[in-house]
């Protein structure tokens, strides 16, 4: 008996010495840009002229409605998937008003030919996944893939603005939706 305990003390301390020579375990240090601005184009997308337009368009949204709407282009996603980057970078910059969570944001990240759009918890019944899915599909992917980024920002911008501002309802809007300017 007390060579089975004394077998099991030693185990146990070996696997608790091994436990501490190892090495910590730490988590990536991910890059992700400060929030400077209603648009942080880290990925040099925009001409001056679209991030001032775009910039003026969100604060007018945000003095009207209380809604903050943030675009960011990123070089790249450090190696994460589009959606566990946008998670992050909501959790870092904090996009809408305590208490109402009514923020969105655009993220666009052209190395890795991804973009999407976070939604807080208070706009989801505005921004719902139908419409973000149509909105990638009819007003981004296409600008997109001719290499027109700013103007498929500008018109995702718009779109999401425009929602937002919409005072229909969400059934209305569905069937109204209309990406192709």
């Amino acid at each position: 008996m007390r060579s089975r305990i004394a077998a099991a003390l030693a185990a146990a301390f070996l696997l608790l010495g091994a436990c501490r020579e190892a090495p910590p375990v730490s988590a990536p240090v991910l890059d992700l840009p400060e929030l400077t601005g209603r648009v942080v184009d880290r990925a040099d997308l925009l001409t001056p002229a679209q991030e001032e337009s775009l910039s003026a368009q969100s604060a007018a949204l945000e003095r009207d409605l209380g809604a903050q709407f943030v675009i960011a282009t990123v070089p790249t996603l450090q190696e994460m998937t589009i959606e566990d980057y946008g998670v992050q970078l909501g959790r870092r910059w904090d996009i809408g008003r305590k208490g109402k969570d009514d923020g969105v944001l655009l993220i666009v990240a052209p190395a890795e030919r991804k973009a999407r759009i976070e939604v807080g918890y208070g706009l989801e019944k505005r921004v719902t996944d139908p419409f973000a899915a149509k909105l990638m599909r009819e007003a981004l992917v296409p600008r997109f893939a001719e290499g027109r980024f700013g103007e498929g920002i500008e018109a995702g911008s718009r779109a999401i603005i425009a929602r937002l501002r919409s005072k229909a309802n969400d059934a209305d809007i569905a069937v109204k939706d209309n990406f192709v300017t």
